[in-house]
């Protein structure tokens, strides 16, 4: 049962989200791709890790690679792959994890405020059970901290034949919580970015 706000870090289970397809980057396993001669899902880790007491991956390829960033590596459910997008990763941990709480995160994010989740935890209550970061430039849909006990209500909302994020967002309670610092949100979703971060990770070494 959730509690409100989470007690503790032990009780956040955190949720890397690898299972895209990289269209943008050529269809290359975006978490896989290096930055600074680390991949990107390395540095998403070593940001997250800290915030949460476990940190698992959803994947729907390369399993074993990811292994080396997570106590448990998790495809997509059957009931809620083919191309669902970021939610079907979602609700399949919130199905799997023993925790009253999961906080998810992108894996080509690797700067990540490293207070996300404490701040995230201390908007929600009994009728915010999901908190969202919000930038100046919008929402960050996939940067949530979620009460698992949602599982059934997003397993639901995908049955029906539902992908949206923001629509789920708002039909199940969650609030927005403001960071002022747009870079600590920035994702690497194209070679442009990517070549970028580099040249600015060789310039600040």
């Amino acid at each position: 049962m959730a509690e409100f706000p989470p007690r503790n870090a032990a009780d956040i289970t955190g949720l890397i989200l690898a299972g895209g397809e990289g269209r943008r980057l050529g269809g290359v396993d975006k978490g896989l791709v290096r930055l600074d001669e680390q991949p990107l899902i390395a540095h998403v880790h070593a940001r997250l890790a800290p915030q949460v007491g476990t940190v698992w991956i959803s994947a729907n390829r390369h399993q074993a690679r990811y292994a080396d960033w997570a106590t448990q590596v998790l495809s997509d459910a059957p009931a809620v792959s083919g191309s669902l997008g970021p939610l079907a990763g979602v609700a399949t941990a919130l199905a799997a994890a023993r925790t009253p709480w999961l906080a998810t995160v992108a894996c080509d994010m690797p700067w990540l405020p490293t207070d996300l989740v404490a701040r995230l935890a201390a908007a929600v209550g009994p009728d915010r059970p999901i908190a969202v970061a919000r930038t100046p430039g919008g929402r960050q849909p996939v940067c949530l901290l979620i009460a698992t006990s949602l599982a059934p209500h997003l397993m639901r909302y995908l049955a029906d034949g539902e992908r949206r994020v923001g629509a789920w967002l708002a039909s199940a309670g969650a609030v927005d919580v403001d960071f002022p610092d747009e870079a600590g949100f920035a994702n690497l979703n194209t070679p442009d970015e990517l070549a970028a971060a580099q040249r600015s990770q060789s310039s600040n070494a």
